[in-house]
């Protein structure tokens, strides 16, 4: 086998081998991805911490509610006993017992919009706990099959490095070298003749370096520098 063919068999299988390096390096970005079920983990919480203040403020507010009915009928039961006669006490007591009506209405508007805010928050907490369960479902699964995909990977990734390995033994160091130098500057470094055309920058050959390529020796373009291979 000459040297340019054993070059772009190893031109192949290092392609091969990059392809499979950013296969990897994908799936790992993939496996580290779980932004999604963070954020709705994240939502949940602040859900639940905020339903929590709210169930404390509906719990303070019918506690409010509660004292001031006892004021409330506290001050009925003494407007209605009779044992107040003095025009002036009588009076000023159902001014407070309008005063604890009034108060009484105040808190429970304030105790019915707390209510409100509970349900939507309770109903918010349930929507994100359903999604947050769904996710994991859906991430595990996906988890299951990266790893996979993953192990897959890197067992055909070791089988090309041991494949490269084998057939770097066979090519002198001096090709190897201008090989990996040319590879460090294009993507290709050895490119095929076709009909007396290098394939790298389509330009026709010689016909004493066409002749060179036709012997099997290692030869490079004359205009693109890259080594020329003849199927």
């Amino acid at each position: 086998m000459g040297i340019a063919k054993q070059l772009h068999q190893l031109q192949e299988t290092d392609l091969e081998i990059e392809s499979s390096e950013r296969a990897l390096a994908r799936i790992t970005a993939q496996l580290a991805d779980d932004k999604a079920l963070r954020n709705t983990h994240e939502k949940l919480e602040l859900e639940q911490k905020r339903l929590g203040e709210l169930r404390k403020k509906q719990h303070s507010a019918e506690g409010d509610i509660e004292d001031i009915s006892a004021k409330l009928a506290a001050g009925n039961e003494s407007l209605f006993s009779g044992r107040i006669r003095n025009p002036k006490e009588l009076s000023s007591l159902q001014q407070e017992v309008e005063a604890f009506k009034v108060r009484r209405s105040q808190l429970e508007e304030k105790a019915l919009a707390i209510i409100d805010e509970v349900e939507q928050a309770e109903a918010s907490v349930t929507r994100l706990t359903g999604e947050l369960a769904a996710l994991r479902t859906e991430w595990q699964q996906r988890h299951q099959e990266l790893s996979a995909e993953m192990d897959n990977v890197k067992s055909a990734l070791a089988d090309l490095k041991s494949q490269r390995e084998m057939v770097v033994t066979g090519i002198p160091p001096q090709a190897i070298n201008l090989y990996q130098e040319l590879r460090k500057g294009k993507v290709t470094a050895v490119v095929r003749v076709e009909q007396g055309i290098c394939r790298g920058c389509r330009i026709s050959l010689p016909v004493t370096e066409l002749q060179r390529v036709k012997s099997g020796d290692l030869v490079r373009c004359g205009s693109c520098g890259r080594i020329l291979f003849l199927a």
